[in-house]
């Protein structure tokens, strides 16, 4: 048992050097590339005030430090919270096919935003951060109504109920969103391009505000890690043991509202990360939740560093929407999932 957990330990430890590589790889790539050392050395300058390496132009500092390193810090948040929704929401509702975006916290989100848009209003408050703070709110009210709605009609709050709630109000949610973008069809084009979902000319203020969701949502996350692994056998078998099954799978919807709202809200609506990489962790690491969900941070966000990387490279210097990549990599993952399954 102890060797087990050390080697847990080990793996968790060799993860960091890892996550602190692919954030390097994805900052260093691009129009123009910026070796790691130079990386290095831009980031202590700022971060510790140590002095520059001698022949690093001011030019490449503001690309690495304004420009790049936001955007890949951002990337990884957002791919990491995704990532840990995928696995928290597949563990309840005990099907590998379900995901956040299963509750409407998408399609939430994108009316809220869509009708941010159309109204043109503006929120004195938040300034530029109004159209992500408009869309987390919505996607965090939208799995709200879900959960209310399935208690209504569920008191046990069951698996089945939750899942077809979450499709009526995400049916609904689209159907209004529809009617509004052909009633008001000049505004199509940018709600369309928000929702296709893009890490660009994003700055420090975006990671700053995704930060303190991230780091709550994740907390009560790993809070009820040995609840999920319970959960996995079944909820009368929880129930046998003393597990509050109602009361955790509320607590445990909540933050997976926080964190998926946040990650919708600050980057648009991006697929299938949060569909593939607990199915990966699990197919080689195991089902234990307190390794899963931190490998889940680990993979869900290097998965989406990488693949924003593809988005603004492949065809430079024009810039391709990050969910089209995902969707590229992850539909035929979907596929191979389920028929597999059906197979089997």
């Amino acid at each position: 048992m102890n060797i087990k957990n050390k080697n847990k330990n080990m793996l968790l430890i060799l993860s960091i050097p890892i996550v602190f590589l692919v954030i390097c790889i994805g900052t260093s790539i691009g129009s123009s590339d910026i070796n790691i050392t130079d990386i290095i050395s831009i980031i202590g300058n700022k971060l510790f005030n140590l002095p520059l390496i001698e022949g690093i132009k001011p030019k490449d500092v503001s690309i690495i430090w304004v420009i790049r390193l936001p955007r890949v810090l951002l990337a990884f948040l957002v791919g990491a919270a995704l990532a840990v929704s995928g696995a928290v929401v597949q563990s309840i509702l005990k099907n590998p096919l379900a995901s956040p975006y299963t509750l409407g916290v998408s399609s939430g989100a994108s009316l809220g935003v869509g009708i941010y848009i159309i109204l043109g209003i503006t929120i004195p408050i938040v300034g530029n951060l109004a159209l992500p703070f408009i869309g987390f709110l919505s996607g965090v009210i939208t799995v709200f109504f879900v959960i209310m709605f399935s208690t209504k009609v569920d008191k046990g709050l069951s698996n089945s109920t939750i899942i077809l709630a979450g499709m009526v109000f995400s049916l609904f949610t689209n159907a209004i969103l529809t009617t509004i973008s052909a009633l008001f069809s000049e505004d199509i084009k940018t709600i369309t391009m928000w929702q296709m979902g893009s890490f660009a000319m994003k700055g420090w203020s975006y990671v700053l505000v995704g930060l303190p969701f991230f780091v709550i949502g994740i907390l009560i996350v790993l809070r009820y890690c040995r609840e999920m692994d319970i959960l996995t056998f079944g909820e009368e078998q929880a129930k046998s043991v003393g597990v509050e099954t109602k009361k955790v799978k509320k607590i445990l919807f909540i933050a997976t509202a926080i964190l998926t709202g946040s990650a919708v809200a600050l980057s648009g609506t991006i697929g299938f990360i949060d569909l593939i990489t607990p199915h990966v962790v699990r197919k080689t690491l195991g089902s234990e939740h307190k390794l899963v969900i931190p490998m889940c941070i680990v993979f869900g966000g290097s998965l989406m560093v990488i693949t924003d990387l593809i988005a603004r490279t492949i065809a430079s210097p024009s810039e391709l929407p990050v969910g089209a990549i995902t969707a590229l990599i992850g539909a035929p993952f979907f596929g191979y999932l389920y028929f597999n399954k059906r197979s089997r």
